[in-house]
């Protein structure tokens, strides 16, 4: 049952006709009601009537819409599939919405806790919470540890420690910062609690910054060394004090001890963390000015 020879519209070009001789489909192709080559003959030379009644147009439609549906998409059909219905493009199909991906929630940056002193201090990139550090004062270190240039085990690259001021009358801000300073540079980079000297000790220092700070709201002030050590690359130290509030009002003290090589922390991490210590309450904001910072 196939559709008897004629002219067809073209499957694989559907602005085209083509002739269709019965069997398959030939090279012959053709402008829409251009003349063409006449269909082929039947016996006797004379040319095949093609008459199609309306059933006759039926079948001829159901074989044509077989052909569209199991013809392939590539190259001329098989033999005996019968010609193809003009079909109009299918319309481009619109991607149905959907909802663009939101961002995560911002979680709030991360902070390690002082409770004894009711503040937080920020935990930049490249700082962690204390981990196997025998000192209970110490709030934050970089990562990671190496072998000390001079004497003792390991050290760190940075250090950050908060206590209360004690056994003190002085309630200044200022005096107590520069009270402390020394102190502060030789226990880092001078002799350590057991005696030893990880840098070899300190062979000179000079102050790289100094002045008043705001401090979770609350008026302090650093000062800020960069010292020379006998081995290594030496370092950068700061005693900061400001006044607390909460508990007795004691005055809050905070060390930075910074290595001054190429592995250790910019000095202006000092500036970013004292810029975002918090009272626990989530009150206070303050830090050391833009224009103060380490002449080198």
């Amino acid at each position: 049952m196939t559709p008897p020879p004629g002219w067809y519209r073209d499957p694989h070009a559907p602005h085209l006709e083509r002739r269709w001789d019965g069997a398959a489909w030939t090279e012959d192709r053709r402008a829409p009601g251009a003349a063409g080559p006449p269909p082929p003959q039947s016996g006797g030379g004379r040319t095949a009537p093609v008459a199609l009644t309306a059933a006759g147009a039926v079948l001829v439609a159901a074989v044509v819409t077989a052909a569209v549906v199991l013809g392939g998409d590539d190259g001329d059909p098989p033999p005996r599939t019968g010609p193809a219905a003009t079909a109009s493009a299918p319309a481009p199909r619109t991607p149905s919405p959907s909802a663009t991906p939101s961002e995560p929630p911002a979680d709030g940056p991360a902070v390690v806790e002082d409770q004894l002193n009711g503040i937080t201090f920020p935990l930049l990139d490249g700082w962690v919470r204390p981990e196997h550090v025998a000192r209970d004062d110490v709030v934050m270190t970089t990562e990671g540890t190496y072998d000390c240039p001079g004497e003792g085990t390991v050290c760190r690259h940075g250090l950050v420690i908060s206590r209360t001021v004690t056994g003190s009358d002085e309630t200044s801000p200022r005096l107590l910062a520069e009270e402390d300073i020394p102190e502060a540079a030789d226990a880092a980079f001078h002799e350590d609690t057991l005696g030893q000297r990880p840098y070899g000790g300190i062979e000179s220092h000079r102050v790289v910054g100094s002045g008043p700070v705001a401090v979770a709201g609350r008026a302090g002030y650093f000062v800020r060394w960069r010292v020379t050590t006998a081995e290594g690359p030496g370092g950068y130290v700061q005693s900061l004090v400001f006044p607390s509030g909460v508990g007795t009002g004691s005055p809050v003290l905070v060390r930075y001890v910074f290595d001054a090589g190429e592995d250790g922390p910019p000095p202006a991490d000092m500036d970013r963390i004292t810029r975002g210590i918090r009272s626990l309450g989530g009150t206070g904001s303050g830090g050391v000015g833009s224009s103060i910072g380490p002449a080198d």
